[in-house]
């Protein structure tokens, strides 16, 4: 099996514990995302060097600089920014703009969703805690392995 293959399926495993932990508690665990920072930039030292390792560094870098800046302006957690970073790491930095794409469809379609959703379920519009607003994780793993699938897969 290719190294490559073996890097989706781990890009594609930690996103889905992100994504189902941030539906269940709608928190995003530190670990997690150091975890998928560490594991991307191996697989990109393991498969392409020391110049993919730079590049994919440099994404996470910038990753973490919009994730931040993203939680300042309150459009989402810090969670989800850490998380958008870790999930980066997968990625060289050309990659970044289809990649931020990706995740803004997958937004976008779990937003057409999640607002449904509360619609038809009595009680969820009324509540003021963190189990009202949209699990972007869930965004960011699907835009994610998404992208991968379609560059690695593909």
């Amino acid at each position: 099996m290719a190294l490559a293959t073996i890097s989706f399926g781990v890009l594609a495993a930690l996103s889905s514990v992100g994504a189902i932990t941030d539906i269940i508690t709608r928190k995003l665990p530190n670990i997690l995302s150091l975890v998928l920072a560490l594991t991307g930039l191996g697989f990109a030292l393991a498969i392409g060097g020391w110049a993919a390792l730079g590049w994919h560094a440099l994404h996470v870098i910038v990753a973490f600089l919009i994730g931040y800046l993203m939680f300042v302006w309150n459009i989402f957690g810090a969670g989800d920014g850490k998380f958008y970073a870790g999930s980066a790491a997968f990625f060289p930095l050309m990659d970044a703009p289809v990649l931020a794409l990706c995740i803004v469809l997958a937004g976008g379609i779990l937003a057409l969703f999640w607002f449904t959703l509360k619609r038809f379920i009595k009680g969820m519009k009324r509540r003021k805690d963190d189990f009202a607003k949209l699990p972007y994780g869930v965004a960011i793993a699907v835009g994610s392995v998404g992208y991968a699938a379609l560059t690695t897969l593909g």
